[in-house]
């Protein structure tokens, strides 16, 4: 805030100016307004992928509000909860509309936060001046993940029950402390009504609060360091004697106007998802979940809803074959990469060392604790790619071939692996998605090489409209 050091201008002397003057004495809101929206400049060059920013901050509102309705009719406790959701769809007054948004939200939540994540690839967002600002937003995509996971158990079904135990179950994988974790998660030895009080706890009161603020401080660092753009050109370079960018225009009412005719379009697509096809077939509300939870009988497939399929896969997809021909010849070759490009001894026994306590790993651990491992890292690879990412450029538009090529088969290996995630693990199947666990961890490993070698075009001075 301190550096608009412009004063804003006088109101005009009406009643709602005197009264605007008079919260101005006593709060920033005119200064706020300005420095967020009406006097913030961001690139002219916006395009559809930048309409999903906005998206998310609308589901996060509509996931609040509705979670607010659901909770005063729900019951925590395992005797009443599945009944608690049949009274709100059944008996209370519009709850069945209440009920589906959220459901839809859920879902709409993680496509949108997708997209917006996509575009971070396209456009080189997570670069410089931005890393702060990606790792902000990892942040809130993990928490987002934890807020989705919490909240599947709350319904009480036979797929939201059995899926909580077999994901918590995979913490007892972890050697030593593994078993104590995921009995301090689940509050008991299995899944019971200690575990669905205190994930209601968390997922009603303690993560919203945590995704709240994580927002707020996302847009501060976002207006902090500016707006990337397709070109991936920073504005801010150039500017004309008031040291208002050329390339820039006010936030409002531009680019406000714009996203309400995004948001209008989302809002029509969503309610159109809402009132037709809540379920969508089993991939928002699956239907096992329409069953009361029993301990005794497990569905016919345990898999969890559709945003986190592309992490599960990865995890079954890691057997002792996967660990024996697919991730050991991986280290040897990475290992051998790394050594004969980094310079420096130290770097180089780093590496070596590095190496040889992996191999060690692989076969003195089962192959159900490196499923846990690479679930962990296909999500901690995130983090890394502004370091990762060696391209002289930002943009998607002034990369050669050797990128594109690598976005497009991650891309098709991500949704590959999702869809093999809501099938049965059959022998062909598993093979697949080993291939494309190994490809989606390589976009990453291989990425200082392709993204140095890569043939880049050069860059405009100024933004483009293309």
């Amino acid at each position: 805030m301190a550096k608009t050091a412009a004063k804003p201008a006088a109101k005009p002397d009406t009643v709602w100016g005197r009264f605007i003057d008079w919260l101005d004495e006593r709060y920033p809101m005119t200064e706020t307004w300005e420095y967020h929206l009406s006097k913030y400049y961001a690139p002219k060059n916006f395009n559809f992928w930048y309409y999903f920013g906005s998206l998310a901050i609308l589901v996060l509102v509509i996931q609040l509000l509705t979670g607010i309705f659901l909770t005063m009719h729900y019951k925590p406790d395992v005797n009443l909860a599945f009944a608690s959701v049949e009274y709100i769809m059944r008996d209370v007054d519009w709850g069945w509309l209440i009920r589906y948004m959220h459901s839809t939200g859920a879902s709409m939540f993680f496509v949108v936060v997708y997209l917006h994540m996509f575009r971070g690839f396209l456009y080189g967002s997570y670069r410089g001046p931005r890393e702060l600002l990606w790792i902000i937003g990892v942040v809130i995509f993990i928490a987002l993940m934890a807020e989705a996971f919490m909240g599947y158990l709350l319904p009480w079904g036979n797929m939201s029950y059995w899926g909580a135990q077999v994901i918590i179950s995979l913490f007892d994988a972890i050697p030593w402390v593994g078993p104590p974790l995921a009995e301090w998660i689940r509050g008991d030895f299995v899944v019971s009504d200690a575990t669905l009080n205190r994930f209601f706890a968390l997922h009603v009161i303690a993560v919203p609060l945590v995704l709240v603020a994580l927002v707020f401080v996302h847009i501060v660092a976002l207006h902090q360091v500016g707006s990337n753009n397709p070109d991936g050109v920073e504005i801010k370079k150039k500017k004309d004697a008031n040291g208002i960018p050329l390339d820039g225009i006010p936030f409002h009412p531009y680019y406000t106007v714009k996203d309400i005719v995004g948001a209008t379009v989302f809002l029509m697509v969503f309610a159109a998802i809402m009132f037709f096809a809540p379920e969508l077939g089993g991939w928002f509300l699956e239907h096992d979940n329409f069953v009361p939870a029993n301990i005794l009988q497990t569905p016919t497939e345990i898999k969890p809803l559709w945003y986190f399929t592309p992490f599960y896969s990865i995890l079954r997809a890691t057997t002792h074959d996967l660990v024996v021909y697919g991730l050991t010849p991986l280290v040897f070759a990475m290992a051998a990469l790394t050594v004969y490009s980094v310079r420096g001894t130290l770097a180089r026994l780093a590496t070596l060392a590095l190496a040889a306590v992996l191999l060690i790993g692989f076969f003195t651990l089962d192959a159900k604790v490196w499923g846990v491992v690479l679930m962990g890292l296909s999500l901690v690879f995130f983090f890394f790619l502004p370091w990762l990412d060696r391209s002289p450029v930002k943009s998607i538009r002034y990369r050669g071939g050797m990128y594109k090529t690598a976005l497009a088969v991650f891309v098709v290996a991500f949704v590959v692996l999702g869809w093999l995630g809501t099938q049965p693990a059959s022998g062909a199947k598993v093979v697949l998605a080993q291939v494309g666990t190994v490809i989606y961890f390589l976009f990453f490993l291989l990425m200082p090489w392709y993204t140095t070698f890569d043939k880049t075009k050069p860059v405009p001075e100024r933004v483009t409209w293309k």
